[in-house]
């Protein structure tokens, strides 16, 4: 990958992006994640090459930099959080495709969507506490965010918030699902669900 037309395009490959130079410059084109509309693609002409800038965590900031004398600290942003890559033919293609799709997924992550994603991971017939979703989504102190997300839940289907409960095993209550609705959504499963409380022991993760 040497060009700001490959780069763009393979960044466009992700789900809902899409270009943009937002700068009277044209040398600044940019992809964008729709919704929320950050970047998490950056190209710009520099010094003869073609440069790309890309989010990263600090855990792997380093050790690109190392590998690669042509991945340097962001020029013009936060150069903690991000990587400049020069495309001067030094890096293997894979290698910066990886990269631009390690930015993707850093920019595009929410704790609202880590939340989704441990709940989705609660086994059919078996139930976990708001605390132990916190903890499977990446932060055991985020509990109150937690219900939150489940009374928001956009895909009931397919995201079982019902498969939730407090420390006690207790059900969220009838303001969350409706009357009776994850006592008969649990007991649909095999949970036994006794005066609105879940047996941890019996049926916990």
């Amino acid at each position: 990958m040497k060009t700001r037309e490959e780069v763009i395009q393979y960044g466009l490959s992700f789900p809902d992006t899409y270009k943009e130079a937002p700068f009277k410059e044209q040398n600044w084109q940019l992809v964008r994640v729709k919704g929320s509309k950050k970047a998490f693609l950056w190209t710009y002409e520099k010094d003869g090459y073609i440069n790309i800038n890309l989010k990263v965590d600090p855990a792997w900031r380093d050790l690109w930099r190392k590998a690669y004398k042509s991945v340097i600290p962001a020029y013009h942003q936060n150069k903690e959080h991000w990587n400049t890559v020069i495309l001067d033919g030094t890096i293997p293609d894979e290698e910066i495709k990886r990269m631009i799709g390690y930015s993707y997924d850093l920019i595009t992550d929410s704790p609202t969507k880590r939340i989704y994603e441990a709940v989705k991971k609660i086994p059919t017939g078996h139930v976990a506490t708001y605390s132990q979703v916190a903890e499977m989504a990446g932060n055991k102190r985020m509990c109150r965010a937690v219900g939150n997300a489940l009374h928001n839940n956009p895909d009931p289907d397919n995201i079982p918030c019902f498969r939730v409960v407090n420390s006690k095993g207790k059900l969220a209550g009838n303001f969350a699902f409706g009357e009776g609705v994850q006592e008969r959504l649990l007991m649909q499963e095999g949970v036994e669900v006794i005066n609105g409380k879940v047996d941890l022991k019996k049926y916990g993760m």
